[in-house]
């Protein structure tokens, strides 16, 4: 017997791929983007959270390389970009996943032109990439604050103390 893909693998897409799904989603567009490596209570409430300002949102994910850059240790991303999209795909709250592999999302903020653009609290507005032109749109800019305090980075250093005591 043969079974079929999840569907949410259709809510994955390449960037240059972008403009006939972008069309078919509704307003107002919500975007966020990040490296999502170790999904944890504060992703999904956050990501829920930007979802509830608008009627579908758009993840930009970091690729693999970008992670690597942005210098959150030698051994991140833990999860490959392909695993990371398709579990960010499964969340209800998330309407389409692609990826930039920029140090910053701007080419890709450009790209999408959200209605809404979305940070995590350790964001202000004006230091969120794509804020002007996203504000200069007529568009709104929220920075959510962190309702749990929770990271990949603490979970991958609360693992390896626990390997350590091993």
């Amino acid at each position: 017997m043969t079974y079929p893909l999840p569907l949410f693998e259709d809510k994955i897409c390449p960037p240059e791929q972008l403009a006939d799904k972008l069309a078919a989603l509704p307003r107002p567009l919500v975007f966020t983007n990040g490296c999502f490596d170790i999904l944890h209570r504060g992703h999904v409430t956050y990501l829920a959270q930007a979802r509830a300002l608008g009627a579908s949102l758009v993840l930009g994910l970091n690729t693999d390389a970008s992670v690597k850059r942005l210098g959150k240790g030698d051994d991140r991303p833990i999860n490959n970009e392909y695993d990371r999209a398709a579990v960010l795909a499964a969340l209800e709250s998330v309407s389409l996943v692609t990826w930039f592999d920029a140090d910053t999302p701007a080419e890709l903020i450009e790209q999408i032109r959200p209605d809404v653009l979305v940070k995590g609290g350790d964001w202000s507005v004006d230091k969120i990439v794509g804020s002007a032109q996203t504000l200069a749109r007529g568009g709104q800019v929220h920075s959510i604050p962190f309702l749990f305090d929770t990271s990949t980075t603490k979970t991958l250093n609360k693992i390896r103390a626990a390997e350590d005591k091993a």
